[in-house]
């Protein structure tokens, strides 16, 4: 009993390992997308290159210098104006670089969650790749078995054939089944082509890179009740985090619109070159002093109002039209959800009524093998049966392989 117990225990964990590397192996594809794909990278540069317009527009602008000089000197009481220059600074009201530098902050923001997003959905995109792979796989394996099942019926049935047992339309009929498999396994192999193609390029990988497929697809399960991954998707969506960013953006662009229709302040000072004077009656030491007139304050008035009005429109409108965006993303979401969950749902019962059938389907595949090897009887029923028991393996795996897209979706809509 103890030896049992053991290798119950040592047969679980082979299998949990097994598992374990399965998944291990897809979080290693789906770790070289995320450093490769050039769909993502772009992404994110935009994101880099967000980052870098909040320093532009936070930052004064730059100081205005002249340099003036006098062709006709003008005569002062110590001597003639040579040439003037000028250092002026503009300063807009107050806040209204913070205001204009938060906009840009705002929208590097919702760049990032556009990054994610596109993460997010590439993440989905290789794992409904490399399950549609896993599928194409078994389904060649499983036509190539039954192929040599029927191969082996052939040689049966040429046996029963020779001796008079059996009619010649037996192994007619086998044959013709065989036609059929092999056509549908041509197909399968091109069609194993073509997603292996797309499987790589999500990598960008070389389209004929080989692609380690597990034996068996592990299980995936929803981890929440209905509600819960509803609110899940509600609170962690990307594109619905990235509608927020943008509207704390033209908020803050409204504020930025207002400031700006507000006065703007110069400080400045001039520095003017005195000449030598001809004066004689002039001290020496007041000939050719140089005059600094300082300081020099400058005020800008935003007079023209309907500019500055319709740049806070502009922002005004732009909130109402994100705010729209993310009410219809989130009708769109929930829509979406309800159809991943009834795909979830859907493969998990065909999961259990194909795991139901095979077993079923197997017994009668016995039984009617029996009756034809001893009493030569129900040839097209065996043919029949094993037509069904193909569909029935074929569903199963199909089935497992969309219980585990429908639960890689579900986590895409919930920003994993």
């Amino acid at each position: 009993m103890k030896t049992r117990y053991n290798y119950l225990i040592l047969l679980f964990l082979m299998v949990f390992s097994g598992v374990a590397q399965s998944q291990e192996i897809l979080n290693q594809y789906l770790k070289i997308a995320a450093e490769n794909n050039p769909g993502l990278r772009a992404r994110f540069n935009q994101y880099l290159a967000a980052l870098e317009v909040a320093p532009q527009v936070g930052t004064l602008p730059d100081p205005q210098f002249a340099f003036g000089y006098f062709i006709q000197p003008v005569e002062t009481r110590v001597g003639p104006q040579n040439a003037k220059i000028s250092l002026t600074q503009m300063f807009p009201w107050f806040g209204t670089l913070g205001a204009k530098e938060d906009v840009a902050v705002h929208q590097a923001k919702a760049k990032y969650e556009a990054f994610e997003e596109t993460k997010s959905k590439l993440f989905y995109d290789v794992k409904a790749s490399y399950y549609n792979l896993y599928f194409t796989e078994k389904a060649i394996q499983k036509i190539r078995e039954n192929i040599d099942i029927l191969n082996s019926f052939n040689v049966l049935a040429l046996i029963k054939v020779e001796a008079g047992l059996a009619s010649a339309v037996d192994e007619l009929r086998i044959e013709m089944e065989i036609a059929d498999l092999e056509n549908q396994l041509a197909l399968l192999r091109d069609q194993y082509f073509v997603q292996l193609v797309e499987f790589n390029n999500l990598l960008d990988n070389d389209e004929n890179t080989e692609v380690e497929i597990p034996d068996s697809l592990w299980a995936e399960e929803f981890p929440y009740d209905k509600q819960s991954l509803l609110d899940s998707i509600y609170t962690n969506n990307h594109q619905l985090l990235s509608y927020d960013f943008q509207f704390q953006s033209f908020v803050s662009k409204e504020q930025a619109s207002r400031k700006s229709g507000l006065p703007a302040f110069s400080v400045g000072v001039d520095y003017i070159f005195i000449g030598k004077s001809e004066n004689p009656a002039l001290e020496a030491k007041q000939s050719g002093k140089d005059a600094i007139l300082f300081p020099k304050i400058g005020l800008t008035i935003p007079l023209y109002r309907k500019k500055y009005n319709a740049m806070v429109n502009e922002a005004v409108y732009l909130q109402k039209s994100v705010t729209n965006q993310k009410v219809e993303k989130k009708n769109v979401l929930e829509t979406l959800f309800e159809n991943t969950n009834k795909n979830y749902k859907d493969a998990d019962r065909r999961l259990d009524l194909n795991k139901r059938q095979s077993i079923l389907a197997n017994q009668a595949m016995q039984i009617l093998q029996t009756e034809y090897s001893t009493q030569n009887k129900n040839f097209e029923e065996i043919l029949r049966m094993e037509r069904r028991l193909l569909k029935y393996t074929l569903e199963l795996e199909k089935a497992r392989a969309d219980k585990n897209a429908a639960v890689a979706f579900m986590e895409y809509l919930m920003g994993k």
